[in-house]
């Protein structure tokens, strides 16, 4: 399985703000963007002319950041909402927020997207009673997302619960037992990934 491995402070360093790669540590002082909020290696605190495919790249770049994607998974991603109705981008997104391991993170079930990559990587989820282990599992509405039964990882992810304070509106989560449903697929207002998706349309588009 094919993933990023590279440091996650490093990565919202480069993009110049919080990805919240690391959860709880994202919200405290010991948040590197606190420190150095200035790109990562020796060159980093020098002026960057701002292009307009400099806008682009580090647009997508952003995108592939928070959701954990390599690039030929994400162009695929792209490629397969270019081909759906609708506008483009928002139909990217929608994508993306509809992977099963977001689906984890957002209904509080992890503290960021790299645990709940792992966690259901281990098997530690079922959708509608059948265990998945595939982080890429695309959601649908009334599916019903669930801590396997005897699962090693229930206190951690009831530790995650607590952190937890706002769930999307497209999700309804059940904290006492574990589980949420897929109300819907999400619009793009209900989509709070701080990503100008028309840049990376445009960037593909060229």
């Amino acid at each position: 399985m094919a993933k990023d491995t590279s440091p996650a402070c490093k990565q919202c360093r480069r993009e110049g703000e919080k990805l919240f790669l690391k959860g709880e540590r994202c919200l405290g002082d010991r948040c590197a963007m606190e420190r150095r909020s200035y790109p990562p290696g020796e060159h980093g605190r020098r002026r960057v002319k701002q292009t307009e495919y400099l806008m682009q790249l580090r647009e997508k770049q952003k995108a592939r950041r928070i959701y954990g994607i390599l690039e030929k998974q994400f162009r695929n991603y792209y490629e397969k909402a270019n081909r759906q109705g609708g506008i483009t981008g928002e139909n990217l997104l929608r994508l993306l927020e509809t992977r099963l391991d977001n689906v984890v993170y957002r209904l509080g079930f992890a503290v960021s997207r790299r645990q709940a990559r792992q966690l259901v990587r281990h098997g530690h989820f079922t959708v509608n009673g059948r265990r998945v282990n595939i982080p890429s599992y695309q959601v649908r509405p009334d599916d019903v997302i669930a801590v396997r039964e005897g699962s090693t990882a229930q206190d951690s992810i009831r530790e995650a619960t607590e952190l937890t304070s706002l769930v999307s509106p497209w999700l309804q989560a059940d904290h006492d037992n574990l589980s949420g449903t897929i109300l819907k697929y999400p619009e793009r207002d209900e989509i709070d990934a701080p990503v100008q998706e028309q840049l990376i349309v445009e960037l593909y588009s060229k």
